[in-house]
This record gives structure tokens, C-alpha cells and sequence, in this order.
């Protein structure tokens, strides 16, 4: 790879950057299958969603890779001021915001108006909550936390701790909607 004094640290932010994109991809391409445009389960539809995932890692890890090592120099004008990385921004931040608020607004509808309830989107909107505060945390309030102790942590802790929080109620929302049989209930987690 590179020979950069950061080497492991950009191979690892590039793996980090693809997942992301991955993930929220898969989080919106579920939101879809619950309106049954292909059965869920099926080879094509696992192959679809697995596919199309492993080509947004492997797509945007190399944009990312190719970024921190200039194995092309395409993306070298990123160094210069004002450092900023147009792909990038787009594929890790703006994309999978998108992503998500899209995957909120098919599930609120498919909840709403296909199986007319309201319970379950509590948990949808407390993930959103949960979801939003940990931004808030990375973006706004992490400058402060970081210069506050010395640089010890970062608002990249609490939003760690939010996106938890929201995938977790992400998964309670999904197991109170789906009629299968899971191996606990969500309410009540002792057998």
C-alpha cells in the first residue's frame, strides 16, 4: 500500500466509509422489500441486495482507498486547500442520509397506511431521534467535548452510543412489525 505515516489509519477509514454506504443501502433497499416488488428470501432478491451492497463497499473503498493512497492521483486536488473531496462527501455523508430518510419515509407509509398501525412507529421514531442526536453529537457538539478534554475523546463516542441506540430500536421496530416467529419477544426478554 502507501506509504504514508497513516497507512493502517486510511485503509481502515476506507473500509469504514464503504461499509457505511454499504449498510445504509441495505437498511434502504429493506425498507423496499416490504412492498413485496420481489418476494424476500428468494435467491434474487438476497442476490440483488448482497450484490448491490458488495458493489457499493468495494466502489466506494476504492474511491476512499485510492484517496488516502493516490494510487491514481484522480483524487490528489482533494490535498490542496480547501481539502475537500466532492465524492467522497457525497458517497459517505449525502448518500446514505439520504438512504436513511428515505427507508423512514417507505416504512412510515407501508406502518401508516398498509398495515394501519401506530405502535410500532414509536421505535421508527426513536431510532430517528437516536440517530439525529448521534450527528448532532459528531457534527456540532464534538469540537467542544474534544477541545474540553484535551483531545482524550471526541463526539465520535456519543455518536457511537446513538447509532447503538437507533439500530437497536431499528431492530424493535422490524420484529414488531413482522409476523414470523423471533426467538424472544421484544417486550418481554426472559423466556
Amino acid at each position: 500500500m502507501g506509504s504514508t505515516k497513516f497507512g493502517n489509519f486510511n485503509a481502515f477509514s476506507a473500509i469504514h466509509i464503504g461499509a457505511i454506504a454499504a449498510t445504509t443501502w441495505m437498511l434502504f433497499l429493506n425498507g423496499i422489500v416490504g412492498y413485496q416488488l420481489v418476494d424476500d428470501g428468494t435467491p434474487l432478491s438476497l442476490g440483488l441486495l448482497v450484490g448491490s451492497a458488495l458493489a457499493f463497499l468495494i466502489g466506494v473503498g476504492y474511491i476512499a482507498l485510492d484517496t488516502g493512497f493516490s494510487f491514481t492521483g484522480f483524487w490528489d486536488s482533494s490535498y490542496g486547500l480547501p481539502n475537500r473531496n466532492i465524492a467522497l462527501y457525497v458517497l459517505y455523508l449525502l448518500l446514505p442520509l439520504l438512504w436513511i430518510v428515505l427507508y423512514f419515509v417507505l416504512e412510515t407509509v407501508l406502518v401508516l397506511r398498509v398495515l394501519g398501525e401506530t405502535r410500532p412507529m414509536m421505535y421508527l421514531v426513536g431510532a430517528a431521534i437516536a440517530f439525529a442526536a448521534g450527528q448532532v453529537f459528531n457534527f456540532v457538539v464534538s469540537p467542544y467535548i474534544c477541545n474540553g478534554t484535551s483531545g482524550a475523546i471526541d463526539g465520535a463516542l456519543f455518536q457511537t452510543l446513538f447509532t447503538l441506540v437507533s439500530v437497536v430500536l431499528v431492530w424493535l421496530f422490524l420484529s414488531s412489525i413482522t409476523e414470523d416467529d423471533w426467538p424472544m419477544d421484544p417486550g418481554n426478554p426472559y423466556p
